[in-house]
C-alpha cells in the first residue's frame, strides 16, 4: 500500500472518504463532506437525519452515485470532535482500513483528512500488519490492495509521516519476534536477529555463556541451565547525542519459552509461553525506532535471552544461586524466573552504564492481569518524576500505565522478599501482592538509579485485537518508550 500526501486531489479514485462529527445532537459536516452532500442532493443529510444512525465514533456509511468524482464515498463519523485526540485519530485510520478490506476496495482511495492526515495514515499503516508466514497454499489469507492519497494542507506532513513509517516498522519487528514459535526463535536465533540491526546504526554486543560465567552472572545462567540452548545477554547501544553523557537504559526479559521449570506450568495455555520474551522484544523494537529516526539521545538496551526448561540439569526449588551483584537468591519457585534473569541484566546495566534512568519491561506476573486486565500495564518505580514522565507518555500514545505500590528497600512489601537462608528468595508470601513482590525483588538490583518496572503480562498479547491491529502480538510499549525517551528530563 502506497500512501501519498497532496494539497489538492485531482485523481479519480475508487473510493473517497469524508468526515462528519456530532456536536450535542447536531451533525457537523467537513467542507469536503458538504460538497458531497450538495452533489448527491442531500444524501448525507438524509442518512444522518434517520434516527437509526447514532453518529458515534467510527460509525459510517457509503454513498454511491455517478455525480461523485469517485465511484463511491465513505462517510465516517468522528463522534464528539472535542474528544478526538491523536490516539483516536490513529484508531480511526485502522478502522478505515478494516472497512475498505471488508468492502473489497481496490485501486486508489482518497481521504479528505480535515487536518488529521498523518495520524490517519499511521493507523492505516499499523492495521496492515499480519503474521501469516506459516500458512501454505490456499490457507494464505487474501487481502485486497489499495493505495491512499491524502489531502493535507501542510507542507511538513510527508516528513512527519516518515517518522511514523519508522515507528510502524519497529512495531512490526517487535510483533514478529513475539509471534515466532520457540522452535524458530530461541536465544541464539534471537541474538542473530538483533545483530542484524547493526545495519540501522546500532552497536550490538552478544555475550554467550562463557562470557556470562566470567562476569559472574549466576542468576541468568541458572535459569537457562536446563536448556540445550545457550543463554545470551545482548547489549544494544545508540549514541545519538554524540557525546559521553549518561544514557537512558532499557532492560527486557527475554524468556523465549517458559515451561515453568520444575515448578511446571499446567498444559492449558502453555503454548502461549513463546511470548514470555515480550519485554525484550519491546526493548529491541524501541532501539530500532531510535536508530531509524536518528534520535539525538544516548540509549542502551539490554536483554537477557534464555529458555526455562525441565531437564536433569535444570535449576530446582530450594537451590541458592549467586547473582552478578554478589547477592544470593534462594529459589522457591522456578516459574518465577523472569525476575531472576532481570536481576543480572539490571545490575550489569546500572553498574556499567550509570544511566540517568532505567526502565525494565517484562511479562512478569499473571497477577497484574488480574489487577489491571489487558488494557493497562503495571508501573512500579522508586522515582516519582520518572513515574510521572512514563504516565504522561502512556497517555499521549494510548499505551496506558497504572502506578502500583513499590516500597523503599527494607519497608513493608520488601520484607516479603527476605529469605531465611539467603539474601532473598524469588517469590513473596504465597499469592499476596505478587506483582509488587516481584517489583521489590527487582529493586534490590538497581541501587540508587531512577528506575521503573513495567509489568506487561496483560498487554503483550491480545486475541481480540484492536482498531489498529488484528489479534496476536500487540507490540505494546514501543510507542510509549520512544515518546518517553524523546521527552525525558531526568
Amino acid at each position: 500500500m502506497d500512501i501519498n500526501f497532496k494539497k489538492t486531489i485531482e485523481e479519480k479514485a475508487s473510493c473517497e472518504i469524508h468526515f462528519i462529527h456530532k456536536k450535542d445532537e447536531e451533525f457537523i459536516f467537513s467542507e469536503s463532506a458538504k460538497k458531497v452532500d450538495e452533489l448527491t442532493e442531500g444524501a448525507i443529510t438524509n442518512t444522518v437525519g434517520n434516527n437509526i444512525f447514532k453518529g458515534t465514533f467510527g460509525k459510517h456509511f457509503f454513498v454511491t452515485t455517478n455525480k461523485l468524482q469517485s465511484s463511491e464515498a465513505l462517510i465516517v463519523c468522528l463522534g464528539d470532535k472535542d474528544k478526538l485526540n491523536e490516539n483516536k485519530r490513529k484508531d480511526l485510520g485502522g478502522k478505515i482500513y478494516s472497512i475498505l478490506q471488508d468492502r473489497g476496495t481496490t485501486g486508489l482511495v482518497s481521504i479528505y483528512a480535515d487536518g488529521m492526515g498523518v495520524d490517519l495514515a499511521f493507523g492505516t499503516l499499523l492495521r496492515t500488519y499480519n503474521f501469516n508466514k506459516y500458512y501454505t497454499g490456499k490457507k494464505i489469507p487474501e487481502y485486497t490492495d489499495f493505495d491512499l492519497v491524502i489531502q493535507d494542507d501542510t507542507d511538513f506532513a510527508p516528513e512527519l509521516f516518515q517518522n511514523k513509517i519508522a515507528m510502524a516498522q519497529s512495531i512490526w519487528f517487535t510483533k514478529d519476534l513475539i509471534s515466532e514459535p520457540s522452535n524458530v526463535l530461541y536465544p541464539q536465533e534471537y541474538a542473530d536477529r538483533i545483530k542484524q540491526l547493526e545495519t540501522d546504526g546500532l552497536k550490538v554486543t552478544v555475550y554467550g555463556e562463557k562470557e556470562l560465567k566470567e562476569m559472574g552472572a549466576g542468576a541468568i545462567l541458572a535459569v537457562g541451565q536446563g536448556s540445550a540452548r545457550e543463554s545470551k545477554m545482548v547489549v544494544m547501544e545508540w549514541n545519538g547525542a554524540g557525546d559521553d553523557s549518561q544514557p537512558i537504559a532499557l532492560v527486557g526479559k527475554g524468556v523465549t519459552f517458559d515451561t515453568g521449570g520444575y515448578s511446571i506450568k499446567p498444559s492449558k495455555g502453555l503454548k502461549d509461553m513463546k511470548y514470555d520474551m515480550g519485554g525484550s522484544a519491546v526493548v529491541v523494537g524501541t532501539m530500532m525506532s531510535l536508530a531509524l529516526t536518528k534520535s539525538k539521545k544516548n540509549v542502551v538496551g539490554v536483554v537477557g535471552l534464555v529458555e526455562n526448561m525441565v531437564s536433569s540439569n535444570a535449576y530446582k526449588p530450594g537451590d541458592v544461586i549467586t547473582s552478578l551483584s554478589g547477592q544470593t537468591i534462594e529459589v522457591d519457585n522456578t516459574d518465577a524466573e523472569g525476575r531472576v534473569v532481570l536481576a543480572d541484566c539490571l545490575w550489569y546495566t546500572q553498574d556499567k552504564y550509570k544511566p540517568s534512568a532505567m526502565v525494565n519491561l517484562a511479562t512478569l506476573t499473571g497477577a497484574i492481569s488480574v489487577a489491571l486486565g489487558d488494557k493497562i500495564a503495571g508501573l512500579f518505580s522508586n522515582n516519582t518524576d520518572l513515574s510521572n514522565e512514563l504516565l504522561k507518555a502512556g497517555e499521549t500514545t494510548g499505551e496506558d500505565l497504572w502506578r502500583m505500590p513499590c516500597d523503599p528497600i527494607g519497608e513493608r512489601y520488601d520484607e516479603y522478599v527476605d529469605s531465611t537462608i539467603a539474601d532473598m528468595h524469588n517469590v513473596g508470601k504465597g499469592y499476596e501482592a505478587s506483582s509488587t513482590t516481584a517489583a521489590q525483588f527487582l529493586q534490590r538490583f538497581v541501587n540508587d538509579t531512577p528506575w521503573a518496572h513495567l509489568d506487561i503480562a496483560g498487554v503483550t498479547w491480545s486475541d481480540k485485537g484492536s482498531m489498529t491491529a488484528s489479534g496476536g502480538a500487540t507490540g505494546w510499549g514501543v510507542q510509549l518508550l520512544t515518546e518517553w525517551i524523546h521527552n525525558e528530563k531526568l
